[in-house]
Parts: C-alpha cells; structure tokens; sequence
C-alpha cells in the first residue's frame, strides 16, 4: 500500500557530507515523511522528519548538522547530512504516515551509511 525506496548512502571520511532521498508510491494521501537510523547493535531512532505543511522535526542531537526537505506533495524527502562522524554510521531508513499510520509502519529497504575516521 505504501512503498518507499530510498538512495544515495555510501562511503563517506569524517566530517564529509551525504545526501538521502527517498520517494514514496502510496494509494493513500501522505501526512508527513521522516528518517530514521539504526546503527549495529542498536535500536532505530528518529532523525526527523517533514510533515505536509513543511513543518520539520528533528532529533536534538542531529538538528546542527542534519536537515530535511522535501515535496510531500510528489511523495519525496531528502536528508542532508553535513559535518558527518563514525558515530553516524547506520542503515538510515524512510518512513511515511499514511492511511492513518504514523511514522514508522511503512519502511523503506534502508540504505548503508558508512562514515570512515
């Protein structure tokens, strides 16, 4: 019902920057559209997300050097990810609030982001 593909992870050395997109095929009207991370051994949590209206929320911990754009109109979201460390090395994922989901029922496959010292 909701799909999401996301790109653009890769190789990158400390204090480089990456940037994520992901779009969205979905039968439903999206409400927002996030990211998530979860590095080896731990538990996935919220990088931000955009919601309709162009309001953006983020982790405190990421909100200096990450950002998030996108059209939820055209089912798109970007991450910009600047200043970037070896503690930031995780598989981020996007997810989509739709069909009176919230964010973090619809995943996408993910994408390797691998930050090297």
């Amino acid at each position: 019902q909701v799909q999401l593909v996301e790109s653009g992870g890769g190789l990158v050395q400390a204090g480089g920057s990456l940037r994520l997109f992901c779009v969205a095929s979905s039968r439903f009207s999206i409400s927002a559209m996030g990211w998530y991370r979860q590095a080896p051994g731990k538990q996935r949590e919220l990088v931000g997300y955009v919601a309709r209206d162009g309001t953006t929320n983020y982790a405190d911990s990421l909100k200096a050097r990450f950002t998030i754009s996108g059209d939820i109109g055209k089912n798109t979201v970007y991450l910009q990810m600047n200043s970037l460390t070896p503690e930031d090395t995780a598989v981020y994922y996007c997810s989509a609030a739709a069909g009176g989901f919230a964010l973090g029922n619809y995943w996408g496959q993910g994408t390797q982001v691998t930050v090297s010292s």
